[in-house]
């Protein structure tokens, strides 16, 4: 009997020390979440600092590239370990689309595991990140300000090109890039990249930069309508941009072609552009090529750059500053809870987080919310369920959108394709928003604006879509006057 006492109570006492070595050897949640908000205020200060000075060194840009991708997915981590779905019938609503969607897009997973791991991850890799900056920030104290007038985040994110940054320099280290005077080449820089994910306003955005202004004499634009056998039709054809008169030793008689393709260039058509623009065109001017196909990147003399949609981790921070603005997150739990949620019904598109960061903002009440939640959700699992696709991916292809209306669910909108007016040209009085979660009434097919943008070229997004009467079965059609009976 001494003998079983003994090797229980030697059992339970070795468990016992097992399991404080465990518990003081592993950091709390509490002290990570802690440390990781204390890690992001750092790296932030870097990244601002960085943010407010002209720097040209690529090594440099690249690195401060990958600090703000670790603070976004540190902030990602954090908010989804503070937001996190709790027990409850709260919980098995926000993860019912989680389960449906799984399968089919990565992009919704599990928020139950792994968030301590989450967790860890984003401190370690934000923290040695830290320690590697150390020198970059004694560096960046050599390089110029830039002046900026006060601004609030939400605002400055809503006028400025988020997380291009690394993006703009290399477009525009290509263009500044010196020849030898043996060459006669003249420079093709490909981009790629998928339907609006932002190729023409990035292209615009790097034309706008002094530097860019100060070294070329004139920028062109083609469309892939202009193209055309002849030459000289082809240089009327473009579209000036840019022209700078101002004597500059450094500029020359260079120009900058922007050609903008809606698909694919045969190369031959290519090849008499390219031979035409070589034989009009001064030495020293370049040329830029955007399409949604990757076929062009063969027409490069450098390696294509390729845009891809935000990481998850950078959509949500740009989502929440969006959403929130001037208010802080955290002293509303719940609503950023809801905020998260929504942000992943989004694919990830810019057009989409306006549009709906904006509408959210104007309604800051958690029961709308939750509605705007509920009803975003069942228009995605309908797709899901008989198309296989998310609606937005529908609509990037412009194939047709059914889509039902919050205000009116006895309705539904047809969204039959989107295209983009340029700033001068007149837009829809109604919005989007007014379609999906207002009552407005319209007949036949008809515009509406989706968003304008705020940054260069400043176009306009239009909707083309149709309202129509749900069909009603029979079996709907006699639950219906049943109930109608009911209540009558």
């Amino acid at each position: 009997m001494e003998t079983f006492l003994s090797a229980v109570l030697g059992e339970l006492i070795s468990q016992s020390i097992n399991f404080i070595i465990n518990k003081w050897s592993k950091p709390q949640t509490l002290n990570m979440e802690e440390n990781l908000q204390r890690a992001l205020l750092r790296a932030e200060v870097i990244n601002e600092e960085a943010m407010g000075r002209h720097i040209t060194n690529q090594a440099m840009i690249q690195q401060l590239g990958m600090l703000r991708d670790a603070i976004h997915q540190g902030y990602y981590a954090l908010d989804a370990f503070r937001y996190q779905p709790h027990s409850g019938e709260d919980g098995r609503h926000f993860m019912s689309l989680s389960k449906v969607l799984s399968a089919k897009d990565p992009y919704f997973f599990s928020r139950t595991a792994h968030f301590t791991e989450q967790l860890q991850e984003a401190l370690d890799t934000l923290s040695s990140m830290i320690v590697d900056l150390s020198e970059l920030v004694m560096f960046l104290m050599t390089y110029p300000r830039l002046y900026r007038q006060p601004y609030s985040m939400h605002i400055l994110l809503g006028n400025c090109m988020f997380g291009r940054q690394m993006e703009v320099e290399l477009v525009i280290k290509f263009l500044l890039h010196t020849q030898p005077h043996s060459s006669q080449e003249l420079e093709v820089l490909p981009i790629v990249g998928p339907v609006r994910v932002g190729k023409s306003t990035l292209v615009t955005h790097v034309c706008k930069d002094e530097r860019v202004r100060d070294y070329f004499s004139e920028i062109l634009w083609l469309c892939d309508s202009n193209f055309i056998n002849d030459e000289l039709a082809c240089r009327e054809g473009c579209v000036m941009k840019h022209q700078n008169c101002m004597p500059n030793s450094n500029r020359g008689n260079r120009f900058l072609i922007v050609i903008e393709l809606s698909g694919d260039l045969y190369e031959d058509a290519w090849n008499r552009l390219y031979l035409a623009s070589k034989q009009s065109f001064p030495s020293g001017s370049k040329i830029i090529v955007t399409s949604h196909s990757d076929k062009i990147a063969k027409f490069g003399t450098t390696p294509a750059l390729t845009l891809k949609f935000l990481s998850k981790e950078a959509y949500w921070y740009f989502f929440k500053t969006l959403t929130f603005g001037s208010m802080d997150p955290e002293t509303h739990p719940r609503l950023a809870q809801l905020a998260m949620e929504i942000a992943r019904t989004q694919k990830r598109s810019i057009i989409a987080a306006y549009v709906t960061s904006y509408f959210l903002r104007d309604n800051f009440n958690i029961h709308f919310w939750h509605k705007v939640l509920s009803f975003l959700r069942g228009i995605i699992q309908k797709h899901v369920s008989e198309f296989g696709v998310h609606p937005l991916d529908l609509l990037f292809q412009n194939r047709p959108v059914q889509h039902g209306r919050m205000a009116i669910p006895s309705e539904d909108i047809i969204i039959y394709d989107q295209y983009h007016r340029s700033s001068q040209e007149e837009v829809p009085e109604i919005r989007i928003q007014d379609l999906l979660y207002g009552s407005i009434k319209r007949h036949g097919k008809f515009d509406v604006l989706a968003w304008r943008s705020q940054l260069a070229p400043y176009y306009s997004y239009i909707n083309v879509c149709e309202i129509r009467e749900q069909k009603v079965t029979g079996a709907k059609r006699k639950r219906s006057m049943k109930d109608r009976a009911t209540f009558c």
